[in-house]
């Protein structure tokens, strides 16, 4: 079997929604700056109106001589764009199953794009090819990477794009979720140095009302995503220690190790990390710094599952947790089935993401249960397509 096509598909079609998806976005590092603070800056398409949001995705298609394919996706445009460039013409013509192989070729082809968006490329093309070895083999993926170590995956609710200035509708959100059956919750800080004193009050409002919405016993889990220095982080930890957060995410861009240390030295709070780091030496930084104590690199940015297999590995030596940050709920469900305690479920995020799958894997009870679909469960909708195109190698 050798690989004949390397396609990218581009879809268009219009997602219902019930009034605007977005409703806030989370702090950001651009925030410093005081012109793009108000920036809303929401991505993955357009609300039409309150109704309706229209959405234009890629996705890889990968094409055998025996009629077998793998698709990943959803796709950023410039790794879309890199993947039929740079990545595609190292796949024509071999054997899609020797993965390892591929992977090493187009590693050491990149040597200007061992991060970003060139790394996401790569991530993509290898989940594509994971996908296409379960459909040849008649597996779903979760079986070819160790087995099942239950039946259903917890997932957490991530709350990106829900208000959090209004307390209120916070709370009510936050039980609404909670009787739907999930166990824990993550949302997302809007303020950081730049909001000054009364932005680090209505952060540690919004810690406080959850912990009292929720109760004691309750998992909350609360994303920076990058926004903070290290002054801001330590006085914040300090104010919300005694609500007892799971972990903090992300408090400083992802090249500040040390002072990710720094804070984890200060804080009885754990401390997640490594979403925007990429392939196992990248997290291997912030192990040997003990920097972290929950690593969430991204199935579909860290290099793919072959990737994310040898970090899990490397976490496990060191006794550290792993759980996939969520871009791709279809394949963190495969993965987390054999080797993560819990998933990633990104409320919004998973309406667009999953939007043009035919069979997307939705919690029950806070529960996503498996599926015994062989591959990765990529199959395409056809009838949400209300306009396609394909860009191929």
């Amino acid at each position: 079997m050798k690989v004949e096509k390397v396609r990218i598909r581009q879809l268009s079609g219009t997602m219902e929604t019930e009034g605007p998806l977005w409703e806030e976005r989370q702090l950001r590092p651009l925030d410093i700056y005081d012109d793009l603070r108000p920036d809303p800056a929401f991505e993955g398409g357009e609300q039409i109106d309150n109704k309706s949001f229209r959405l234009t995705q890629w996705f890889l298609q990968i094409d055998t001589d025996e009629g077998v394919s793998g698709i990943a996706g959803p796709l950023w445009r410039d790794s879309a764009r890199l993947i039929l460039s740079q990545l595609a013409p190292r796949l024509l013509g071999q054997d899609p199953l020797a993965t390892e192989y591929l992977w090493d070729r187009m590693h050491r082809a990149q040597v200007h794009g061992r991060q970003g968006d060139a790394m996401l490329a790569l991530s993509a093309v290898d989940c594509a090819l994971w996908d296409l070895k379960g459909r040849w083999l008649d597996q779903p993926v979760w079986r070819l990477l160790g087995g099942a170590t239950r039946e259903a995956v917890p997932a957490y609710a991530s709350m990106l794009g829900f208000s959090v200035d209004d307390l209120d509708l916070v709370c009510e959100r936050a039980r609404t979720y909670r009787d739907l059956g999930f166990r824990a919750q993550k949302w997302f800080f809007r303020h950081g140095p730049m909001s000054g004193a009364e932005g680090l009050k209505r952060n540690v409002a919004l810690v406080h009302e959850l912990r009292t919405a929720l109760g004691d016993g309750y998992d909350l889990m609360f994303d920076c995503w990058q926004g903070f220095s290290y002054e801001y982080a330590a006085d914040l930890a300090l104010r919300i220690e005694e609500y007892r957060p799971r972990w903090l995410e992300e408090p400083f861009l992802p090249d500040r190790i040390g002072t990710y240390a720094r804070l984890k030295a200060k804080t009885s709070i754990p401390l997640a990390g490594a979403e925007h780091e990429y392939t196992r030496w990248g997290v291997k930084r912030f192990i040997e710094r003990q920097a972290l104590d929950i690593l969430q690199p991204d199935i579909y940015w860290c290099g793919g599952l072959s990737e994310t297999l040898k970090i899990a590995a490397l976490a496990t030596t060191h006794d550290l947790t792993f759980i996939p940050h969520g871009t791709s709920t279809p394949a963190g469900i495969h993965f987390s089935a054999a080797q993560s305690p819990m998933i990633e479920y990104l409320v919004k995020w998973n309406q667009i993401n999953m939007h043009f799958l035919k069979n997307p894997p939705w919690p029950e009870a806070g529960d996503i249960h498996l599926s015994s679909v062989p591959g990765l469960g990529m199959d395409i909708d056809q009838d949400r397509i209300e306009e396609e195109n394909y860009l191929e190698a």
